[in-house]
């Protein structure tokens, strides 16, 4: 079964960096965009930043210019750069994948389970 687990969360100081990363894992045949979402506490969950296969990207404006999601060579993979952390980027960040199961003729959404990023003041 396909999985998506993310790393790297923790504790930052306003104005410190994190990259976070995601790995999938499974009975993958295509991964078409595979991103970012995150749910600050109190909030609804929000769209952070996407990249597809051909590495067009797409950020929330919180973010532009200070996050960058990337891919490795293999497409498998997904990061988030997180530069000049605020304390309003504390959330839970969930790393979502639009997959294709080897077995399947169709996409589905695939979410991992969450990391915390917390940064402080």
């Amino acid at each position: 079964q396909v999985q998506l687990v993310e790393s790297g969360g923790g504790l930052v100081q306003a104005g410190g960096s994190l990259t976070l990363s995601c790995v999938s894992s499974g009975s993958i045949g295509n991964i078409h965009t595979m991103g970012w979402y995150r749910r600050p506490p109190g909030k609804q969950r929000e769209l952070v930043a996407e990249v597809t296969t051909g590495g067009r990207t797409n950020y929330v404006d919180a973010v532009k210019g200070r996050f960058t999601v990337s891919r490795d060579n293999y497409g498998n993979m997904v990061y988030l750069q997180m530069k000049s952390l605020k304390p309003e980027d504390t959330a839970v960040y969930y790393c979502t994948g639009d997959i294709r199961d080897s077995g399947s003729f169709d996409y589905r959404r695939y979410w991992g389970q969450g990391t915390q990023v917390t940064v402080s003041s």
